[in-house]
């Protein structure tokens, strides 16, 4: 009998996903987004906190094309578990270990697409008095928002499809697809 294929195979080698964003564009765009955040944070020295999991990807080969000192800090929330679709309720797992009362804050996220989660850091990061903060995300779908959240640093604006890949997932895994896939 022959070995079941894991979904990683099904994406990759048999194109069972639609491809979004290949590496070589997703390498491009972060090189620009480096290069912005180099200029606009020059003399500075941000901390850039990354939200958990799914942004930890993007947010190492971010922070490798940003050519300023910067720090480095990670929170985990949730409020998708397993599901496709978010539950409409955030969880936080894991808070900062930093200060950043007084500091320039950029937090990075992996995709932008109710803005639940992005209300919730606001709120949260917002009352530890920090000198700035903006926002960072990967992937933006401006079609599903559903407040009025401003997002300062966009990689890629998608449409409301379910992706994977580059630190995305589904059910924890596919989060090392080089590329972002359309799930069906």
């Amino acid at each position: 009998m022959p070995a079941q294929k894991s979904e990683f195979e099904k994406a990759v080698y048999e194109g069972g996903f639609r491809v979004l964003l290949t590496k070589e564009l997703i390498a491009m765009r972060i090189d620009e987004l480096g290069q912005q955040i180099t200029r606009d944070y020059r003399g500075l020295e941000p901390i850039i906190i990354g939200v958990l999991n799914g942004a930890f990807i993007f947010m190492a080969d971010l922070i490798r094309r940003i050519e300023i000192d910067v720090e480095v800090d990670f929170i985990k929330i949730s409020s998708y578990g397993d599901a496709k679709m978010t539950s409409g309720q955030v969880v936080m797992l894991k808070d900062i270990n930093a200060e950043i009362a007084g500091r320039h804050v950029l937090l990075v996220e992996d995709i932008v697409d109710t803005g639940l989660s992005i209300e919730f850091l606001r709120r949260k990061f917002t009352a530890l008095n920090p000198a700035s903060l903006k926002y960072v995300t990967f992937l933006f779908k401006p079609d599903s928002v559903k407040s009025d959240i401003r997002i300062d640093y966009v990689g890629f604006e998608i449409p409301s499809e379910f992706v994977v890949g580059y630190g995305l997932d589904h059910k924890q895994i596919l989060r090392n697809l080089p590329a972002v896939y359309i799930m069906d």
